[in-house]
């Protein structure tokens, strides 16, 4: 059974910086997986994604500011959350695609505000 699980969400000030971490279980190899964010009220939206090679993408709204990474040996996949801004505040979910099957962990909060 493949689990994921983040944890590294809080509370930040504006301009401040928070690392997610995902680690999963159940799983093999090298797999494509993502974060992505909900805020109150809003559908749940891409912020980067990791190829199984290593390549990313990211949404315009974090280029510059965010960094997508991961440790295959642990597989785990980290977001490095930099100059964050309010908007930013919401539940971060990374995921993983298995055998054409996408996972989702629990989700973390995150919350920037003074």
């Amino acid at each position: 059974q493949v689990q994921l699980v983040e944890s590294g969400g809080g509370l930040v000030q504006p301009g401040g910086s928070l690392r997610l971490s995902c680690v999963a279980a159940g799983t093999f190899g090298i797999l494509p997986m993502g974060w992505y964010r909900q805020a109150p009220g809003k559908q749940r939206e891409l912020v980067t994604t990791i190829t199984s090679g290593g390549d990313t993408n990211y949404a315009d709204f974090v280029k510059g500011r965010f960094t997508i990474s991961r440790d295959g040996l642990r597989n785990a996949v980290y977001l490095q959350m930099n100059s964050l801004k309010p908007e930013d505040t919401a539940v971060y979910y990374c995921n993983v695609i298995s055998r054409a099957q996408t996972y989702w962990g629990q989700g973390t909060q995150v919350t920037v505000s003074s």
